[in-house]
């Protein structure tokens, strides 16, 4: 399992086509995926449960990855983060 925090750069936050974006990169691994921010907490392969949990420019998130392939999965949500301008 690793863990990391990081802080939301995109202007709109996750809402729905980042969010979407986000959602794909997480389907691609087979490691359990986790968002958590302040005390929610949600499955990131979930779109429901990522846009329930109001992610907005300048929040802090934790993402947990634990499985066979958590450093790839790790890797590749950090790079579409970085990547998101919407």
């Amino acid at each position: 399992m690793i863990n990391q925090d990081y802080i939301i750069k995109n202007e709109t936050g996750l809402h729905t086509r980042p969010a979407n974006r986000f959602i794909k990169t997480a389907k691609q691994f087979d490691c359990n995926i986790t968002l958590k921010k302040g005390e929610k907490e949600a499955n990131a392969k979930s779109m429901v449960k990522v846009m329930k949990m109001g992610i907005v420019k300048g929040d802090t998130i934790a993402i947990t990855c634990d499985g066979e392939d958590e450093q790839e999965a790790m890797a590749g949500i950090i790079e579409l983060l970085n990547s998101l301008e919407e």
